[in-house]
């Protein structure tokens, strides 16, 4: 909103309100000059009206110019600026911490790494995606690596959509997963006929 104000030639008016003339008996050329700054100042409140909550609007309606609107303002959320930082401060933590947990599914991960990633952004953290993609790809569990270093090698990160990494890794832990299920099912089968040799012989020592 500050830039945009600036961009009309109003910040003049919020940071330093409408000029008084400071004399009793103003002059013509004065008096013009304070009334062009009272209309001004009207569009400037006109702007802030339009972008204020309307149940703050509500509290400031007693003000008469810019100035002390924008002060009130400022005032009312210097608090929960100071609030909003410490939170980003504990994010930047979170974010820089994060890792793959052990048994953690690939949609898992990229769902609280996405999350933590957004809520830097809704802070004023500009977050960009080649950075969440790079903490990913570096923090993913060990069994990833090769996938990892076959990614890192094939595409261009600073062009790499975080959809079309996850589709990507989703594959990779598809035929992983698919892959153990086909081991454990072997072992099984593997087990099953030892115990059924080991009990066929047993009944042959038996009856000899």
């Amino acid at each position: 909103m500050e830039n945009f104000l600036r961009s009309k030639e109003y910040w003049t008016l919020i940071e330093h309100g409408i000029p008084t003339g400071g004399e009793a008996h103003p002059t013509e050329e004065q008096r013009k000059v304070i009334e062009d700054a009272k209309l001004e100042d009207l569009k400037a409140k006109n702007y802030l009206f339009q972008v204020i909550d309307r149940l703050v609007l509500e509290t400031i309606l007693n003000k008469d110019t810019s100035k002390s609107i924008w002060d009130s303002l400022k005032q009312k959320y210097q608090g929960t600026a100071r609030v909003q930082r410490a939170q980003l401060q504990a994010l930047r933590k979170e974010f820089k911490v994060l890792t793959m947990k052990v048994g953690e599914s690939m949609n898992e991960y990229f769902a609280r790494t996405l999350t933590i990633a957004n809520k830097m952004r809704n802070h004023g953290e500009k977050t960009t995606n080649v950075v969440v993609i790079e903490k990913m790809l570096r923090f993913m569990s060990t069994k990833f690596e090769y996938v990892v270093c076959s990614i890192e090698e094939s595409n261009d990160l600073d062009n790499l959509s975080i959809d079309e990494l996850q589709s990507s890794l989703l594959v990779h832990e598809q035929r992983m997963n698919s892959h153990a299920m086909k081991e454990q099912a072997l072992k099984v089968t593997y087990a099953d006929q030892s115990r059924g040799r080991g009990r066929g012989r047993g009944g042959i020592r038996g009856r000899g």
